[in-house]
């Protein structure tokens, strides 16, 4: 198959050709036909499998050849994204597989001034890319409208409802015009995204390219049991051992994204991090650091578990497990992308235990332990199954040597 068959225009294809695109994914062939037929579309497809050109394609084959005029302060195209980041790398598709089209694009995302962004929507724009509190902060401004809006895609929605993008999203669906073309595509598909696609949707296309909440089956996966407090020196210490070099690291709070930055840094390990309080320009410097390959290690919490695209990624390291067991599979997804290989590894507390075991149950699969000599925990964590049930208890510490007798009269006297 070909992008040629999927009915995609002349310009689209040579472009496509230049940046090295052979064939159409598995989610491609199925969504652009669809998509160009205007048909509403719901899409499952794993990171790293074509998911943004399998909408951003036929959207920009829609905005050319239908070739409307759009009003000053409007848009014909809605891309809502979970985050700052996945917004840019999203608007970055767009532009590379359009070059060659007369189309105005923008994206519009917090963190930075908004001024800029309203300036560009005075002339209006064929297609915009945002995370759903400023495209509201943008409506209630009015710098932008949606008369025109024919066309609307919600990228990893699943993750706007993580966020607590509940209302900000109700907000968006109820001003916009109801006659419009909805397309949800994600990695994973919770219940109440399903549930929230059977109000948006009209009669939807149904694609699912891979099981639902499964990781890619090219990573490598294994986690090593460890106390809480040795998890930064068994991190530097397997970081010397199995001479890592670039890596992904997933941290659940920011101060402790910083202070694992202090220490790589105080070891002489050039790192960087992206969390909520850093400033945008901040936090793309830091992408863009890594991956120039200034910075060895790049800490980060699940702010970045979506929206990194990061060419060859050899290895995410899960520091602490996520919360959310759905983000174990969007923080795995950022190696191991468009069929190449990756290991993803997990430095696992007994304190973690509940999270493994939503991890495992939603994966379907038991993760490999791998003990590290010198670094067994004192605390054990329990064996799991993907039924979420504790197979095997932690061993109880063993009781000390010594005549029991001694030890019953030292029980009895501590309790005078």
């Amino acid at each position: 198959m070909s992008f040629v068959s999927l009915g995609l225009i002349d310009p689209l294809v040579r472009t496509l050709a230049e940046l090295g695109y052979e064939t159409p994914t598995p989610v491609q062939a199925q969504a652009v036909p669809a998509v160009l037929a205007g048909r509403d579309v719901m899409a499952a497809a794993q990171t790293g499998t074509g998911k943004t050109a399998a909408f951003a394609l036929p959207i920009l084959q829609k905005l050319t050849m239908e070739g409307t005029k759009v009003a000053s302060n409007s848009v014909r195209a809605l891309v809502l994204v979970p985050t700052r980041e996945l917004a840019e790398q999203v608007h970055q598709s767009f532009l590379a597989y359009g070059a060659s089209l007369p189309l105005r694009t923008h994206v519009a995302y917090g963190g930075v001034s908004i001024n800029p962004q309203m300036m560009k929507l005075r002339k209006g724009l064929d297609l915009l890319v945002a995370t759903p509190g400023r495209l509201l902060d943008l409506h209630r401004q009015n710098a932008v409208k949606f008369d025109q809006v024919r066309t609307l895609v919600l990228d990893e929605a699943d993750r706007m409802l993580d966020l607590g993008f509940a209302r900000e999203l109700d907000a968006v669906f109820a001003a916009l015009p109801a006659r419009r073309q909805t397309l949800l595509f994600s990695a994973t598909f919770s219940d109440e995204i399903r549930a929230m696609a059977g109000k948006l949707l009209r009669d939807p296309l149904s694609i699912e390219v891979s099981p639902r909440n499964t990781t890619v089956k090219a990573i490598a996966q294994w986690i090593v049991p460890v106390d809480k407090k040795r998890k930064p020196e068994l991190f530097m210490h397997l970081l010397k051992k199995k001479r890592w070099g670039q890596v992904l690291v997933f941290v659940k709070t920011r101060k402790g994204v910083d202070q694992l930055v202090d220490t790589l840094q105080a070891h002489g390990v050039a790192a960087d991090s992206i969390h909520g309080d850093k400033p945008q320009p901040a936090r793309l410097r830091a992408l863009e650091r890594f991956k120039a390959g200034e910075a060895r290690i790049l800490v980060a919490t699940d702010v970045a578990a979506r929206g990194l695209d990061i060419d060859d990624l050899p290895l995410v390291v899960n520091f602490d497990l996520p919360i959310v067991a759905e983000d174990y599979v969007h923080r795995t997804g950022r190696t191991g992308r468009a069929g190449a290989s990756g290991e993803a590894v997990s430095l696992v507390c007994a304190d973690e235990v509940v999270q493994l075991a939503a991890i495992e149950v939603l994966t379907k699969q038991t993760l490999q332990r791998v003990d590290e000599p010198g670094f067994e925990p004192d605390h054990r964590v329990p064996v799991t199954n993907t039924r979420g049930e504790v197979v095997k208890k932690p061993k109880k510490p063993k009781k000390p040597k010594g005549d029991a007798r001694v030890t019953e009269i030292d029980v009895r006297f501590a309790r005078r």
